[in-house]
């Protein structure tokens, strides 16, 4: 299979996304924002305690600033596949010689490292000098985190493939997506570090992808996890892709034998 397609996609979005220059500062205006809010709301939880049930804010304020930071990178076009079957293009998509998951995934992978240039890394800098944030538990754990960061990001992808597929089936994804995004901003460690959930929430946790998108990278990150721990964990992240794209694959091959399009 040749990759030289899915690189020229993937530089597509990218050079399209540096078209808007406003969007992007306002953009990384959004982030900080979230950021700063999220560290006045804590800040103000702690009521100026060194720590809660053993986690200190420093460590609450390093995982929403990932946490968040990772999720402007993270981005998924959930309505990629939707817009296409609505509008009929999808007959056109179909016809090209390349897998049309595969151009997702490359479509995806631009915008990704544009949101990593242009928004990530000034909103964290900002945030870094402002705020400030733990450092990571060493330069072995960086890298852990790095493999992590991008396993994680596997795991929102196959999830958000998966949603779209049920364009197939239903006239309007808005709600069904509507309700992924809510269970992974709350179930993630996102909005809420689940250091802070409920015991029994939290074994519930172990047996769902949402904690293997953005925790596990941020624990790994402050050095909460051993070698073996990080090594189940990232094995954990890597089956969960797998897994949840096979249902995907499912789905995308039995929409394809269902679809009609109409019109012309």
């Amino acid at each position: 299979m040749k990759l030289s397609p899915y690189f020229a996609y993937a530089k597509k979005c990218f050079l399209g996304r540096s078209a808007y220059r406003f969007d992007h500062l306002m953009n990384i205006l959004s982030t900080c924002l979230q950021i700063f809010i999220f560290w006045g709301i804590y800040r103000a939880l702690y009521g100026g305690n060194s720590e809660v049930d053993g986690i200190t804010l420093p460590m609450v304020t390093t995982n929403f600033m990932l946490s968040m930071g990772l999720g402007a990178v993270f981005c998924t076009n959930d309505y990629f596949l939707p817009d296409k079957i609505h509008d009929g293009s999808i007959s056109t998509e179909l016809l090209r010689p390349i897998s049309f998951p595969g151009r997702m995934v490359a479509e995806n992978a631009g915008n990704a490292l544009f949101n990593l240039i242009f928004r990530f890394a000034p909103a964290l800098l900002a945030a870094v000098l402002t705020i400030g944030m733990s450092a990571p538990a060493g330069a072995a754990m960086f890298g852990m985190f790095l493999i992590s960061a991008l396993l994680g990001y596997g795991v929102l992808w196959a999830i958000s493939f998966t949603v779209q597929m049920s364009a197939f089936w239903f006239v309007n994804v808005w709600s069904i997506t509507t309700i992924k995004n809510v269970f992974i901003n709350v179930l993630s460690g996102s909005m809420i570090p689940l250091w802070f959930m409920p015991g029994w929430m939290s074994g519930v946790l172990r047996f769902t992808p949402f904690s293997s998108i953005y925790f596990t990278p941020v624990q790994i990150y402050l050095g909460q996890l051993n070698n073996w721990e990080i090594a189940e964990k990232c094995a954990v992240q890597l089956v969960w892709i797998v897994l949840i794209y096979l249902v995907g694959d499912m789905l995308w091959r039995k929409g394809q034998r269902k679809l009609v399009v109409q019109g012309g």
